[in-house]
C-alpha cells in the first residue's frame, strides 16, 4: 500500500522537467502515458491508477490505460464511475486536482463509487484531474491510495496538467496525418450489454474490433472497455447524472477513427441485455468537428474548414462568412500553419479521412 514519501524540493523540479521532456515529443499516446505515470509515482506514491482518453465533444471514455485489483470488478468500476456525481470527472475544474477526501469534506460514504467499491480494496483517498481546455476535455486520470494525498502532491499534479493536455490533443492530431488505409471488409459490430454492464450477445465482428480498439495479449478475451464506458454514459443520461450523448470517437489504427455508440433497446431493464453498443467509422462530419479542436482550430477557422469541406470554393466562402475574399486566405494560412500542409487538397484529405 504506498503511503506519501518525503520529496525533497530538487526532486519536484527534476521530475517535472522530465515529464515535460516527455510529453514534448509526438508519439504513441499510451506510450506517452505510462511513461508519464512513472514519472508521477516518483513523487505521488499511488496504488492503482485509470487514466482515460476521452471524446473532446462528448467527454465519455474511449481509451482506458489503467491497473486496478480486479479485471471482473471492470463492468461495476466503469458503471459506477459514471453513475457516481461526486468528484465526476466531467464536473471538476480543469486547472487543479482535487482529491476524494476534499471534495466529500473527509466522508467517503459520499461518494458511491467510494462506497460499493473502492472502499473493499483499501483505497482511503483518489486524486483526480481532468485534461480539459478550451477546445474540449482530452482526459482524466485517477490516482488511488490507501492514505491520503498531500496538499505539496494536488499543487504537482495541478502544475503538470497544462502540458499533459496539451500532449494529448497534439497526439490526437497527428493521427490525422497518417494516410487511411484501407479496412478490411466487415459486417456490423455490435455488442449487447445488461444494465450492469455484463456482456451478452454480440455480432461475429465484434471481437475483432475491441482488440483493434484495445489490444490484449493473444488467448485472452478482448476487454471491451469503450463499449462499457459508453453504455456507462447512457446509464448516467437515464439516471439524470449528466447529459452528454452516450457516444465516443477514438483513432483505432492507420488513421481510421471509429465511434462507439449505446442505445437502449428496451426499455424494460429486467429482460436481459437491453443496451446496445455499435462501433462503426466516424463519419466525414463527425470525423472533421474533432479535427478541428484537436488542432486548437478558433471557431472562425473551424467554420472554413467546415465550408472547404463541403466543397465551397474562396468566393463561396467569403460570401458565407460575411467577409473578404483576402481574410479568407489569411484564415487559411493560419489553419496550415496548425495542421502542417500547405494545401486545401491535403487539409480537406485530413480531416474527412
Amino acid at each position: 500500500m504506498a503511503r506519501p514519501g518525503v520529496v525533497g524540493h530538487g526532486e519536484w523540479r527534476q521530475t517535472r522537467q522530465r515529464l515535460e521532456r516527455i510529453v514534448a515529443v509526438a508519439g504513441d499516446d499510451r506510450s506517452i502515458r505510462g511513461a508519464v505515470l512513472e514519472q508521477i509515482r516518483r513523487v505521488i506514491p499511488f496504488d492503482h491508477h485509470v487514466w482515460v482518453g476521452t471524446d473532446p465533444v462528448t467527454s465519455v471514455g474511449a481509451s482506458p490505460l489503467a491497473a486496478v485489483p480486479s479485471l471482473g470488478d471492470l463492468p461495476s468500476l466503469i458503471r459506477l464511475k459514471y453513475l457516481t456525481s461526486v468528484n465526476r470527472w466531467t464536473g471538476l475544474p480543469a486547472d487543479r486536482a482535487v482529491t476524494l477526501v476534499e471534495a466529500t469534506g473527509g466522508d467517503l460514504g459520499r461518494s458511491r463509487l467510494w462506497l460499493e467499491l473502492l472502499g473493499g480494496y483499501g483505497v482511503r483517498d483518489v486524486a483526480s484531474a481532468v485534461f480539459g481546455d478550451r477546445h474540449g476535455c482530452w482526459g482524466f486520470l485517477d490516482l488511488w491510495r490507501g492514505g491520503p494525498f498531500s496538499a505539496a502532491e494536488v499543487d504537482f499534479l495541478t502544475g503538470i496538467l497544462p502540458a499533459l493536455t496539451r500532449s494529448l490533443r497534439l497526439n490526437a492530431a497527428a493521427t490525422f496525418t497518417v494516410p487511411v488505409a484501407a479496412a478490411a471488409p466487415d459486417g456490423p459490430a455490435v455488442l449487447l450489454l445488461t444494465d450492469t454492464l455484463e456482456s451478452g450477445a454480440r455480432t461475429p465482428r465484434t471481437d475483432a474490433q475491441l482488440r483493434a480498439l484495445l489490444p490484449t495479449p493473444a488467448g485472452r478475451a478482448p476487454v471491451p472497455a469503450v463499449a462499457l464506458n459508453v453504455a456507462a454514459q447512457l446509464l448516467a443520461v437515464e439516471a439524470g447524472i449528466d447529459s452528454h450523448e452516450p457516444s465516443a470517437r477514438l483513432h483505432q489504427a492507420g488513421g481510421r477513427w471509429v465511434e462507439v455508440r449505446a442505445a437502449r433497446l428496451d426499455a424494460e431493464p429486467d429482460r436481459g441485455a437491453t443496451i446496445a453498443v455499435t462501433i462503426e467509422p466516424t463519419t466525414p462530419a463527425r470525423r472533421v468537428e474533432i479535427y478541428c479542436r484537436t488542432l486548437g482550430l478558433t471557431p472562425r477557422e473551424t467554420e472554413l474548414v467546415g465550408r472547404l469541406v463541403s466543397g465551397a470554393d474562396t468566393r463561396e466562402t467569403a460570401r458565407a462568412l460575411g467577409i473578404g475574399e483576402q481574410t479568407v486566405n489569411d484564415h487559411l494560412r493560419a489553419v496550415f500553419a496548425k495542421s502542417g500542409v500547405n494545401s486545401r487538397r491535403q487539409l480537406i484529405a485530413n480531416a474527412t479521412g
